[in-house]
């Protein structure tokens, strides 16, 4: 018997045209998911799209949304609805980096900042629990937040900010979302190698490393068999958590 058989089963992520929303939808779709990519970038949803139909196992569809726009947000749904007729569960993955020190912070950098990482996930939510509740099988939302909402790091103040609001978010959708059998539940993931990072200061990495207690960086692999749980009905009994998935980093 497969434990992990998700045929059948329909997610959307956010974000997930690349980096960690890439990996989770690899592994959903290796198990029979059908996946909703939503993205703001035509081609790498393309790209997205053509890697993981090429996985076997589920089906791949991508659709431009941007998080910072109800609309778009809306938009998106509709066109996901349509294609596949109902959503299992989100993975609220769409985020941007820009940390700034606090000397430095404009407003410009704050707002944008929260509009993706925090706005993003509660628009997202909003029209995705609405779906949920009103099929009424109840669903997983799965957000991405950091290690970095509970922990001090140089220089990313409003991305800190950012993720702790996740992390309230997170909290406060399970318990009001519980009567629907609607679950909610955030990573905090720590160091993978992404487009993101790759874009930070190198000597940022070469920190994180000494500072993780398994001494290395996330593993993408991993990622894959994470969504899977938590989109599986093995994880139905876990809801309001915030998990740190760092290796470690957030007890060193």
């Amino acid at each position: 018997m497969n434990l992990f058989d998700l045929s059948g089963h329909t997610a959307v992520i956010t974000g997930g045209n690349g980096g960690v929303g890439l990996s989770m939808a690899r592994g959903l779709i290796k198990s029979g998911a059908d996946v909703a990519i939503w993205g703001r970038n035509p081609d790498k949803n393309a790209k997205a799209v053509e890697e993981l139909n090429a996985l076997g196992g589920g089906t791949a569809a991508a659709f431009t949304c941007d998080v910072v726009e109800d609309e778009s947000i809306a938009t998106a749904m509709a066109a996901t609805l349509d294609r596949y007729g109902k959503l299992d569960s989100c993975f609220a993955n769409a985020g941007v980096g820009g940390g700034r020190a606090l000397p430095e912070m404009t407003a410009e950098a704050w707002d944008a900042t929260m509009a993706v990482n925090a706005r993003g996930v509660a628009l997202t939510y909003r029209h995705v629990s609405a779906h949920m509740i009103e099929r009424g099988t109840g669903g997983k939302l799965l957000a991405t937040s950091s290690g970095q909402s509970i922990m001090g790091v140089n220089r990313s103040s409003n991305y800190a900010a950012s993720k702790a609001a996740v992390n309230g978010l997170t909290r406060g959708a399970a318990f009001e979302l519980a009567r629907y059998n609607i679950t909610a539940n955030a990573f905090l993931f720590g160091f993978y190698e992404t487009d993101m990072t790759a874009a930070a200061d190198p000597r940022f990495a070469e920190w994180m490393t000494k500072r993780i207690p398994l001494r290395r960086f996330g593993d993408h692999e991993g990622l894959e068999g994470l969504a899977v749980f938590f989109a599986s009905p093995h994880s139905d009994y876990i809801t309001g958590q915030c998990l740190p998935v760092d290796g470690g980093l957030c007890i060193s």
